[in-house]
């Protein structure tokens, strides 16, 4: 069964959004506080996450911080805070989702599915892996979901992952923004093309020798992004 954890520390918001899920088959456990969140997170037995960013005790900033890296499932924020930057802060910081309070509850529970589904398909279901893409000191496999560098594993979350994995496949190539938004997140998805900034900054954090001059994924100014194959 498809397990779910929500941190939130309004009962009622909790029980609603706990209900709801139920309904659809999930189980659905929660947590009213940062700490507990992050230690019932990183036991690693959820599928999808539902973040609020005011929690006492530890934000859901801290939270998405301290468990991104550790596990890949997606992370939804749900939170009354709706300006940019704090959009992009969350986004930067690795959540896959924004949902803003007050929300329709069958909206919460389509963007559930939404996510629970792509990350299904990115993921490849545990098939055998066939494929790996080299780039110089960098290997990328694609259906066992792992990116090497310099035989190190380096941690990705499903939409670093996609975004990289995406280019890699496509080398030497200008892509915009907004194509590339609407091919890893969808038209589905609420959100707009700076959440590809933010991800592509992620990526060079961890792939580039030097993040600051990046020159595996170039930015290509006014048209968008390519990805340098050697």
């Amino acid at each position: 069964m498809t397990r779910l954890l929500i941190a939130e520390d309004d009962p009622e918001i909790a029980m609603l959004e706990r209900d709801y899920l139920e309904i659809e088959g999930y189980q659905v456990d929660v947590v009213e506080n940062g700490q507990l969140a992050v230690t019932e997170a990183l036991r690693g037995e959820y599928d999808l996450i539902l973040l609020d960013l005011m929690l006492p005790g530890c934000s859901g900033y801290d939270v998405c911080r301290l468990i991104r890296d550790k596990i890949d499932v997606p992370i939804l924020m749900v939170t009354a805070r709706t300006e940019s930057v704090d959009k992009i802060r969350g986004l930067g910081l690795g959540a896959d989702d924004y949902i803003p309070k007050p929300f329709d509850p069958a909206e919460l529970v389509a963007r559930v599915k939404a996510h629970l589904s792509r990350y299904a398909r990115l993921t490849g279901g545990g098939r055998a892996e066939t494929e790996v893409l080299c780039l110089g000191s960098l290997q990328i496999f694609p259906q066992s979901w792992r990116v090497l560098k310099n035989g190190q594993e380096i941690k990705m979350p499903n939409r670093e992952f996609a975004l990289l994995k995406f280019l890699a496949e496509h080398p030497n190539t200008v892509f915009s923004k907004e194509k590339l938004f609407e091919t890893i997140w969808g038209y589905d998805y609420v959100g707009d093309s700076a959440t590809v900034t933010v991800h592509i900054g992620r990526i060079r954090d961890k792939v580039e020798d030097d993040p600051a001059h990046p020159r595996l994924i170039e930015t290509v100014w006014g048209a968008g992004y390519r990805l340098n194959r050697p």
